[in-house]
Protein backbone atom coordinates (compact mmCIF):
# COMPACT_ATOMS: atom_id res chain seq x y z
CA UNK A 1 0.00 0.00 0.00
CA UNK A 2 1.29 3.45 -0.92
CA UNK A 3 2.49 5.68 1.89
CA UNK A 4 0.18 8.59 2.69
CA UNK A 5 2.12 11.81 3.32
CA UNK A 6 1.26 15.37 4.30
CA UNK A 7 4.33 17.63 4.06
CA UNK A 8 4.45 21.25 5.21
CA UNK A 9 6.67 23.63 3.25
CA UNK A 10 7.20 26.70 5.43
CA UNK A 11 9.01 28.54 2.62
CA UNK A 12 10.69 31.81 3.77
CA UNK A 13 8.51 32.25 6.85
CA UNK A 14 9.04 32.33 10.63
CA UNK A 15 12.08 33.44 12.58
CA UNK A 16 13.79 30.85 14.78
CA UNK A 17 11.60 31.44 17.83
CA UNK A 18 8.41 31.29 15.78
CA UNK A 19 9.63 28.21 13.95
CA UNK A 20 10.42 26.35 17.14
CA UNK A 21 7.00 27.19 18.55
CA UNK A 22 5.32 25.99 15.37
CA UNK A 23 7.35 22.78 15.33
CA UNK A 24 6.42 22.04 18.94
CA UNK A 25 2.76 22.64 18.18
CA UNK A 26 2.82 20.37 15.13
CA UNK A 27 4.61 17.63 17.08
CA UNK A 28 2.08 17.85 19.92
CA UNK A 29 -0.91 17.67 17.58
CA UNK A 30 0.73 14.94 15.50
CA UNK A 31 0.68 12.70 18.56
CA UNK A 32 -3.11 13.19 18.63
CA UNK A 33 -3.75 12.77 14.90
CA UNK A 34 -6.56 10.57 13.70
CA UNK A 35 -4.95 9.32 10.50
CA UNK A 36 -1.94 7.20 9.64
CA UNK A 37 -0.46 9.77 7.25
CA UNK A 38 3.26 10.46 7.62
CA UNK A 39 3.82 14.09 8.64
CA UNK A 40 6.83 16.05 7.33
CA UNK A 41 7.78 19.67 7.98
CA UNK A 42 10.32 21.64 5.95
CA UNK A 43 11.41 24.76 7.88
CA UNK A 44 13.99 27.30 6.67
CA UNK A 45 17.61 26.13 6.80
CA UNK A 46 18.34 28.25 9.88
CA UNK A 47 15.81 26.27 11.93
CA UNK A 48 16.64 22.71 10.97
CA UNK A 49 19.03 21.71 13.75
CA UNK A 50 16.92 23.21 16.55
CA UNK A 51 13.65 21.89 15.14
CA UNK A 52 15.13 18.40 14.86
CA UNK A 53 15.59 18.40 18.64
CA UNK A 54 11.89 19.16 19.13
CA UNK A 55 10.25 16.52 16.97
CA UNK A 56 9.93 12.77 17.16
CA UNK A 57 6.91 11.49 15.25
CA UNK A 58 7.16 14.30 12.72
CA UNK A 59 9.84 13.91 10.03
CA UNK A 60 12.23 16.69 9.07
CA UNK A 61 12.58 17.96 5.53
CA UNK A 62 14.58 20.70 3.79
CA UNK A 63 13.29 23.03 1.11
CA UNK A 64 16.19 22.60 -1.29
CA UNK A 65 19.76 21.31 -1.56
CA UNK A 66 22.85 22.00 -3.62
CA UNK A 67 23.80 19.99 -6.70
CA UNK A 68 27.39 19.62 -5.50
CA UNK A 69 28.94 17.80 -2.53
CA UNK A 70 31.12 20.67 -1.27
CA UNK A 71 33.38 23.47 -2.43
CA UNK A 72 33.31 27.11 -3.45
CA UNK A 73 29.54 27.53 -3.75
CA UNK A 74 28.77 30.49 -1.52
CA UNK A 75 25.31 30.36 0.01
CA UNK A 76 24.58 26.76 -0.98
CA UNK A 77 23.73 23.92 1.42
CA UNK A 78 25.16 20.48 0.62
CA UNK A 79 23.15 17.28 1.11
CA UNK A 80 25.65 16.01 3.70
CA UNK A 81 25.04 19.16 5.74
CA UNK A 82 21.32 18.43 5.76
CA UNK A 83 21.86 14.83 6.83
CA UNK A 84 24.15 15.98 9.66
CA UNK A 85 21.29 17.92 11.29
CA UNK A 86 18.70 15.18 10.99
CA UNK A 87 17.01 15.93 7.67
CA UNK A 88 15.39 12.90 5.99
CA UNK A 89 13.46 14.50 3.11
CA UNK A 90 14.35 17.27 0.68
CA UNK A 91 12.08 19.20 -1.69
CA UNK A 92 13.58 19.37 -5.17
CA UNK A 93 12.24 21.37 -8.11
CA UNK A 94 9.56 23.39 -6.35
CA UNK A 95 7.86 25.72 -8.81
CA UNK A 96 9.37 28.73 -7.05
CA UNK A 97 12.87 27.31 -7.53
CA UNK A 98 12.09 26.67 -11.19
CA UNK A 99 10.60 30.10 -11.88
CA UNK A 100 12.50 32.49 -9.58
CA UNK A 101 15.92 30.81 -9.72
CA UNK A 102 15.68 29.25 -13.18
CA UNK A 103 16.45 25.70 -12.07
CA UNK A 104 16.00 23.47 -15.11
CA UNK A 105 15.24 19.77 -15.35
CA UNK A 106 18.87 18.78 -15.91
CA UNK A 107 19.98 20.57 -12.73
CA UNK A 108 17.11 19.04 -10.77
CA UNK A 109 18.13 15.61 -12.02
CA UNK A 110 21.63 16.24 -10.68
CA UNK A 111 20.23 17.40 -7.33
CA UNK A 112 18.01 14.33 -7.10
CA UNK A 113 20.89 11.97 -7.74
CA UNK A 114 23.22 13.57 -5.20
CA UNK A 115 20.46 13.73 -2.60
CA UNK A 116 19.76 10.02 -3.06
CA UNK A 117 23.46 9.20 -2.87
CA UNK A 118 23.60 10.85 0.57
CA UNK A 119 20.57 9.00 1.91
CA UNK A 120 18.01 11.78 1.53
CA UNK A 121 14.51 11.12 0.18
CA UNK A 122 13.59 13.64 -2.53
CA UNK A 123 10.14 15.14 -2.86
CA UNK A 124 10.36 15.86 -6.58
CA UNK A 125 8.01 18.59 -7.79
CA UNK A 126 6.47 19.02 -11.21
CA UNK A 127 3.69 21.23 -12.56
CA UNK A 128 2.46 23.55 -15.27
CA UNK A 129 1.77 27.28 -15.32
CA UNK A 130 -1.56 28.74 -16.42
CA UNK A 131 -0.42 29.54 -19.97
CA UNK A 132 0.74 25.96 -20.46
CA UNK A 133 -2.54 24.56 -19.18
CA UNK A 134 -4.67 26.90 -21.27
CA UNK A 135 -2.47 26.20 -24.30
CA UNK A 136 -3.05 22.46 -24.01
CA UNK A 137 0.60 21.79 -23.18
CA UNK A 138 0.07 20.60 -19.60
CA UNK A 139 0.80 16.94 -20.29
CA UNK A 140 3.83 17.71 -22.44
CA UNK A 141 5.26 19.87 -19.64
CA UNK A 142 4.84 17.18 -16.99
CA UNK A 143 6.25 14.51 -19.30
CA UNK A 144 9.36 16.61 -19.95
CA UNK A 145 9.88 17.52 -16.30
CA UNK A 146 9.66 13.91 -15.11
CA UNK A 147 11.43 12.29 -18.07
CA UNK A 148 14.48 14.54 -17.66
CA UNK A 149 14.29 15.08 -13.90
CA UNK A 150 14.14 11.36 -13.13
CA UNK A 151 16.43 10.21 -15.95
CA UNK A 152 19.03 7.59 -15.04
CA UNK A 153 17.36 6.56 -11.79
CA UNK A 154 16.91 2.92 -10.89
CA UNK A 155 13.76 1.26 -9.61
CA UNK A 156 15.43 1.16 -6.20
CA UNK A 157 16.05 4.91 -6.42
CA UNK A 158 12.41 5.45 -7.27
CA UNK A 159 11.31 3.59 -4.15
CA UNK A 160 12.89 6.43 -2.12
CA UNK A 161 11.27 9.28 -4.05
CA UNK A 162 7.98 11.10 -3.56
CA UNK A 163 6.45 13.09 -6.44
CA UNK A 164 4.50 16.29 -5.82
CA UNK A 165 2.23 17.69 -8.52
CA UNK A 166 1.96 21.47 -8.30
CA UNK A 167 -0.59 23.19 -10.51
CA UNK A 168 1.46 26.39 -10.49
CA UNK A 169 -1.60 28.42 -11.45
CA UNK A 170 -3.15 27.40 -8.11
CA UNK A 171 -0.26 28.24 -5.77
CA UNK A 172 -0.84 31.31 -3.66
CA UNK A 173 -3.65 32.46 -5.94
CA UNK A 174 -6.58 31.13 -3.97
CA UNK A 175 -7.54 29.12 -7.05
CA UNK A 176 -7.62 25.39 -6.43
CA UNK A 177 -7.67 22.60 -8.96
CA UNK A 178 -10.94 20.73 -8.82
CA UNK A 179 -10.78 17.19 -7.43
CA UNK A 180 -11.31 15.94 -10.99
CA UNK A 181 -8.42 18.04 -12.30
CA UNK A 182 -6.16 16.79 -9.51
CA UNK A 183 -7.08 13.16 -10.15
CA UNK A 184 -6.66 13.56 -13.90
CA UNK A 185 -3.07 14.77 -13.58
CA UNK A 186 -2.12 12.37 -10.80
CA UNK A 187 -3.34 9.48 -12.95
CA UNK A 188 -1.36 10.83 -15.91
CA UNK A 189 1.77 10.91 -13.75
CA UNK A 190 1.19 7.36 -12.54
CA UNK A 191 0.64 6.14 -16.11
CA UNK A 192 3.79 7.97 -17.20
CA UNK A 193 5.79 6.17 -14.50
CA UNK A 194 4.69 2.88 -16.07
CA UNK A 195 6.24 4.07 -19.34
CA UNK A 196 9.43 5.41 -17.75
CA UNK A 197 9.94 2.55 -15.27
CA UNK A 198 7.33 -0.16 -14.76
CA UNK A 199 3.94 -0.87 -13.26
CA UNK A 200 5.31 -1.66 -9.82
CA UNK A 201 7.15 1.65 -9.55
CA UNK A 202 3.97 3.43 -10.61
CA UNK A 203 1.74 1.59 -8.17
CA UNK A 204 4.12 2.15 -5.26
CA UNK A 205 4.77 5.85 -5.91
CA UNK A 206 3.36 8.37 -3.46
CA UNK A 207 2.08 11.35 -5.45
CA UNK A 208 1.19 14.48 -3.50
CA UNK A 209 -1.08 17.35 -4.53
CA UNK A 210 0.56 20.74 -4.04
CA UNK A 211 -1.82 23.52 -4.94
CA UNK A 212 -3.55 25.58 -2.24
CA UNK A 213 -4.76 22.60 -0.26
CA UNK A 214 -6.52 23.60 2.97
CA UNK A 215 -8.77 22.06 5.64
CA UNK A 216 -11.93 22.92 3.70
CA UNK A 217 -10.96 21.03 0.53
CA UNK A 218 -8.44 18.41 1.66
CA UNK A 219 -10.92 15.56 2.19
CA UNK A 220 -12.38 15.93 -1.29
CA UNK A 221 -8.95 16.09 -2.94
CA UNK A 222 -7.51 13.20 -0.92
CA UNK A 223 -10.51 11.03 -1.78
CA UNK A 224 -9.14 10.62 -5.31
CA UNK A 225 -7.59 7.18 -5.89
CA UNK A 226 -4.30 8.54 -7.26
CA UNK A 227 -3.80 11.37 -4.73
CA UNK A 228 -1.70 10.18 -1.81
CA UNK A 229 -1.45 13.35 0.25
CA UNK A 230 -0.38 16.95 -0.01
CA UNK A 231 2.57 19.32 -0.14
CA UNK A 232 1.14 22.17 1.90
CA UNK A 233 2.26 25.81 1.82
CA UNK A 234 0.32 28.55 3.61
CA UNK A 235 -1.85 26.21 5.68
CA UNK A 236 1.31 24.59 7.10
CA UNK A 237 2.07 27.78 9.04
CA UNK A 238 -0.84 27.18 11.42
CA UNK A 239 -0.52 23.93 13.35
CA UNK A 240 -4.26 23.42 13.72
CA UNK A 241 -4.92 23.93 9.99
CA UNK A 242 -2.03 21.69 9.05
CA UNK A 243 -3.17 18.87 11.29
CA UNK A 244 -6.74 19.28 10.07
CA UNK A 245 -5.38 18.49 6.60
CA UNK A 246 -3.51 15.48 8.00
CA UNK A 247 -6.76 14.28 9.57
CA UNK A 248 -8.57 14.66 6.26
CA UNK A 249 -7.66 11.01 5.74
Amino acid sequence: MRKKIVAGNWKMNTDLKEGMELAKAVEKLEQEKQSDALVIIAPPYTHLSRVNDLIDGVKLGAQNCASEESGAYTGEIAPDMLVSVGVEYVIIGHSERRSFYHEDDALLNKKTKIALSKGLKPIFCCGEVLEEREGGKLYDVIREQLSVGLAGLSKEDMSKIVIAYEPVWAIGTGVVATPDQAQEMHKFIRDLLVELFDKQVAEDMTILYGGSCKPSNASEIFANPDVDGGLIGGAALKAEDFLAIVNAY
